[in-house]
C-alpha cells in the first residue's frame, strides 16, 4: 500500500487517505456470524469448536449506584486484549470493501482508503466508495449511529 501512494506521489499524482477507527468495533461482532464466517473460509473441526468455546460462555452485568443487574449471556464481542481477538475481527470485517475499487488497508478496527486522484470525479468516486464502505460497516457490525453519516459532502 506504501509502495502505490509513493510511487503515485512521486509520478506527480495526488493521493486522497481516508483514516477510520470504528469506535467499540470489537464489541459489536455476533459470534454466530463471525462463527458462520469462519466456517465459510475454511475453519471448521476442532479450530472452529475452539474458537466457539473461546468466545461462549462469558456473561456481564452491570453495577450503578449499588444497584446491580442480573448477569446475562454474552453474545457479541471478541477479546481486544488478545491476540486471537483482532485477527478473529479481520476476519469478520474480510469482505467489507467489497463494492468499492479504492485501496482499502485493515488493521484490527483501523481502516485506511486510498484513491488515486487525477480529477474531481476522482473525488466524488472516493465519496461513493466510502458510502458503500460506511453503509456496509453499519450493517456489518450493526452501528445504527453510523448510518447516514457522510465524511464530506460535495
Amino acid at each position: 500500500m506504501f509502495d502505490k501512494v509513493s510511487k503515485s506521489i512521486d509520478s506527480g499524482t495526488a493521493v486522497d487517505a481516508i483514516y477510520l477507527d470504528f469506535a467499540k468495533a470489537f464489541d459489536k461482532v455476533p459470534h454466530e456470524r463471525l462463527l458462520y464466517k469462519l466456517e465459510k473460509y475454511g475453519i471448521r473441526g476442532q479450530l472452529l469448536k475452539w474458537i466457539k468455546a473461546w468466545l461462549n460462555g462469558r456473561s456481564q452485568h452491570v453495577c450503578l449506584e449499588g444497584i446491580v443487574s442480573d448477569w446475562v449471556a454474552v453474545i457479541s464481542g471478541v477479546h481486544q486484549g488478545s491476540v486471537l481477538g483482532p485477527l478473529l475481527f479481520l476476519v469478520y470485517i474480510i469482505d467489507l470493501e467489497e463494492g468499492t475499487k479504492s485501496s482499502i488497508l485493515k488493521f484490527a478496527d483501523d481502516t485506511k482508503m486510498f484513491i488515486k486522484i487525477s480529477n474531481a470525479g476522482d473525488t466524488r468516486q472516493l465519496q461513493e466508495y466510502l458510502d458503500v464502505l460506511i453503509k456496509e460497516v453499519a450493517t456489518v457490525i450493526q452501528c445504527r449511529e453510523m448510518q447516514g453519516y457522510a465524511y464530506w459532502k460535495s
